[in-house]
């Protein structure tokens, strides 16, 4: 009779732990769920030597690349993104001052938008740049629109002076940081 007692008491208790621990769950907390995930990626990357430089000669172009740009070129993908970063890194050890001219291009091939730098001869450290695409910096339509960059480089310089650094280049290298909302 004791050991009925006692059978029947832990299943009571055990009944009453599962049912007090429960809850009733709510399967329609997706439509409350925001995704929004951040994506990093490499845009171009730029090495040109002052040997290079100077073989294109004083105040001329040493550099010209159309880049095809069809990241956002998908609707679904263009409709979601919500903000950018791109960031541009320029080291320049020549003894060269340089312009950069980076063109983004629609479909057309017309800009939307440019960047220019110009990099003085043999600068102490990188150069650094951040554009904001979105709310708070340039248009969003600009990246989704672009479909090619149009990267341009002179030599704002001469042809004849050699730096001295081992070994003088020019190194421009850019990456981005897009936010998306997927839900």
């Amino acid at each position: 009779m004791k050991r009925l007692f006692h059978s029947v008491f832990l299943a009571v208790s055990l009944l009453f732990f599962i049912a007090s621990c429960t809850e009733e769950q709510d399967f329609n907390q997706i439509d409350d769920l925001r995704v929004t995930p951040t994506l990093a990626s490499g845009l171009f990357y730029l090495e040109s030597d002052e040997e290079t430089i100077n073989a294109a000669g004083a105040l001329s172009s040493f550099y010209f690349q159309e880049i095809n740009f069809e990241a956002f070129n998908e609707q679904y993908v263009a409709e979601r993104l919500l903000e950018g970063v791109i960031t541009y890194e320029m080291d320049n050890t020549t003894s060269k001052e340089l312009r950069i001219i980076i063109e983004f291009l629609d479909e057309a091939g017309q800009p939307l938008d440019t960047e220019i730098f110009t990099i003085e001869a043999n600068p102490s450290e990188t150069v650094v740049r951040e554009v904001i695409y979105g709310p708070e910096g340039e248009p969003i339509e600009i990246l989704t629109n672009t479909s090619s960059l149009r990267i341009t480089a002179n030599n704002l310089s001469d042809d004849t002076s050699v730096s001295s650094a081992e070994d003088p280049k020019l190194i421009l290298r850019s990456g981005g940081e897009f936010l998306f909302q997927l839900q």
